[in-house]
């Protein structure tokens, strides 16, 4: 079995929990935090993975780093930690995520600008384009690119709605070099 299809058992089964615990959205908050600590710190995968650490020692290590989260999803890592499947943490993380939003009816928007955008026309964007993304919500993730020239490219999903500048001057290129108008 491949590990993104393990990897989305875990999730599943994790969602499950969280959805009859009515902790969703807290479950979902904690493993971002998880994943931001393990995709910035290549040292915890290695100590992870390593053969000569104990499967207690690594437990004993991630229930002293995590002591701030729930028991579900300290339990989850203990879990893989246990299955030695610590490789699939963060693509379990992913899909938990995918499930927590579809469950909330939510999506993620990546808004690409020139500048960090305000809370305003954060809540702006998420709120005109929730409905185009069927979505009553939107979470808005701000991703300043200084290539952009001007205006924003917003990513929902696999939809890219693209307002920006250097978009509209490669469309122009192209129909130079095409010779339509």
């Amino acid at each position: 079995m491949s590990n993104q299809a393990v990897a989305n058992r875990y999730a599943s089964a994790l969602f499950q929990l969280a959805k009859e615990k009515h902790d969703l959205k807290k479950v979902n908050e904690e493993l971002q935090t998880v994943k931001t600590v393990v995709e910035t710190t290549p040292e915890l995968v290695q100590f992870l993975s390593h053969p000569k650490v104990t499967v207690a020692q690594k437990q004993a290590f991630i229930q002293e780093s995590f002591k701030g989260l729930s028991d579900i999803s300290v339990h989850t890592l203990l879990l893989l930690i246990d299955k030695k499947r610590t490789d699939i943490i963060v693509p379990m993380i992913n899909k938990y995520k995918e499930l927590a939003y579809e469950a909330q009816d939510m999506a993620e928007a990546l808004v690409y600008s020139t500048k960090p955008l305000s809370e305003k026309e954060q809540d702006h964007i998420a709120k005109a384009f929730a409905k185009k993304a069927g979505k009553s919500k939107l979470e808005v993730k701000n991703i300043v690119d200084s290539e952009l020239i001007g205006g924003i490219k917003i990513r929902i999903g696999d939809r890219i709605y693209d307002g920006t500048i250097k978009a509209q001057l490669d469309k122009l290129e192209r129909n130079l070099i095409a010779g339509t108008r």
